[in-house]
């Protein structure tokens, strides 16, 4: 593999104003991405896209720092399609690799860069468990420009010779810190000893800490870094506040907040604790559903898709599966159950905020939690507003337009009132159908 460096560059400034002047166009892509981007309605790069997409399209090895939602999968991706472009990729052997650590990131980035692969003519596939390997390894019999895969089902495909790396020019390894806390490195470090030297290798993570800077000095050759929105820290759009419940009152409030009109983000711990908090949601007149990794990909994939296209406003995840969402319009992130230490909790508050926007982390402290929970927060390097919350159905105006909480009396009646809207739609319908009926029930008997 390429050759050690002690560290990587020191980080360089971004320069503000460069949101404001550039435009894609200036950053040096074909012109047939700019134009697709600007048909989506994307003409301006956000800082780390403006930062790292000059480097990474002159072939730099590149470290990139910044908090999900900033907008690096068009940092890495649009360089990485326009480095393959105009060459021919051989069956079996793809020329780019983004490793992901879950398949639900796997298959939003893929999503988010298919559009731009597409009108460059690359060909792209997901490779993740809980999918048919029978697909992928026909799909990569055929030619596969882009492969973006989780490690473990990478791995599995190269030993049953369905893959090889040999031809790999660019690696992206996103979001590596989540791949460490999963224990993915050694598959992740196996996978990287398997491509050639001499290629582009791209790392993106929120923190830099031992396992990862490792990977750093091992594979990539002199990189050029860049930090926008460091992991640790206030960000500037988002809020944080926790809120002071008896043990009663700590499922009403949930509900409350639940039933706020927007996008929510539920946090537990446990599989069964999803579905239950899932369940009692829906049974208080909530659209809610549950994501953990209990259940089938299927499934996920079927939830994840009710909740980006309104069907289901709240969803109730584990720490594990809620690292593959990644959905703007999110403005509200509710722990529930306290994250289990300070990068939980900033990968949790980093489905809020995203892309600039504003978002709210709340979090409900049991008396005895409290202090856990502010020591979390400190090390987490956010300031958070504490709130005492007397009864559960009762929330002070304050707390009321922070949360967005509303009354169950008025979600149940605002439910009761859809439910029998909904009936008398399908009244109108029945009686439609009904009168069709008799009318060629009639025609029959006239012409008999």
């Amino acid at each position: 593999m390429s050759a050690p460096v002690s560290a990587p560059d020191a980080v360089l400034p971004e320069d503000p104003a460069a949101e404001q002047t550039l435009t894609f166009g200036d950053l040096g892509l074909p012109e047939q991405v700019v134009r697709k981007l600007a048909q989506n309605g994307v003409t301006s790069p956000f800082p780390i896209q403006a930062a790292t997409i000059p480097d990474a399209l002159a072939g730099k090895d590149i470290l990139g720092r910044g908090r999900t939602g900033s907008g690096k999968t068009l940092s890495f991706g649009l360089p990485l399609l326009a480095r393959l472009t105009g060459r021919r990729t051989e069956r079996k052997r793809p020329r780019g690799v983004i490793l992901t650590p879950t398949r639900e990131l796997a298959m939003q980035v893929s999503d988010a860069l298919q559009p731009y692969g597409d009108v460059l003519g690359l060909k792209f596939k997901v490779v993740c468990g809980g999918t048919s390997m029978g697909n992928q390894i026909y799909a990569l019999e055929r030619g596969v420009d882009v492969l973006v895969a989780t490690p473990g089902r990478l791995r599995d495909l190269i030993n049953r010779g369905a893959c090889s790396l040999q031809d790999v020019e660019v690696a992206v390894l996103d979001e590596a810190d989540q791949m460490s806390d999963l224990g993915f490195l050694p598959e992740v470090t196996e996978l990287l000893d398997l491509i050639p030297e001499g290629g582009q290798r791209m790392l993106f993570s929120a923190t830099l800490e031992k396992e990862i800077g490792t990977l750093v000095k091992r594979y990539l050759v002199d990189p050029v870094s860049h930090e926008v929105d460091a992991a640790q820290g206030a960000v500037t759009t988002m809020t944080h506040h926790v809120l002071v419940v008896k043990p009663r009152d700590k499922q009403p409030v949930t509900a409350a907040i639940a039933a706020r009109k927007g996008r929510t983000i539920i946090f537990v711990r446990t599989q069964l604790g999803a579905d239950r908090v899932a369940e009692q949601l829906c049974e208080s007149g909530v659209r809610a559903d549950a994501l953990h990794g209990g259940m089938t990909q299927g499934a996920r994939t079927k939830t994840m898709a009710d909740f980006k296209d309104g069907k289901v406003n709240t969803l109730v995840a584990t720490d594990v599966a809620a690292r593959g969402i990644h959905v703007d319009g999110i403005d509200l992130v509710l722990n529930v159950d306290p994250a289990g230490d300070h990068k939980d909790y900033l990968h949790r508050s980093g489905r809020t905020a995203r892309a600039g926007k504003y978002g709210t982390v709340v979090s409900l402290a049991l008396p005895h939690q409290r202090r856990q929970i502010f020591r979390l927060m400190e090390d987490a390097g956010v300031d958070a507003s504490r709130h005492l919350i007397g009864r559960g159905d009762v929330f002070d105006d304050e707390v009321a337009a922070i949360t967005g909480a509303r009354s169950l009396t008025e979600v149940q009646a605002e439910s009761t009132a859809n439910s029998a809207k909904q009936a008398e739609r399908e009244a109108k319908d029945l009686a439609k159908r009904l009168e069709g009926a008799q009318r060629r029930a009639g025609e029959l008997r006239e012409e008999a």
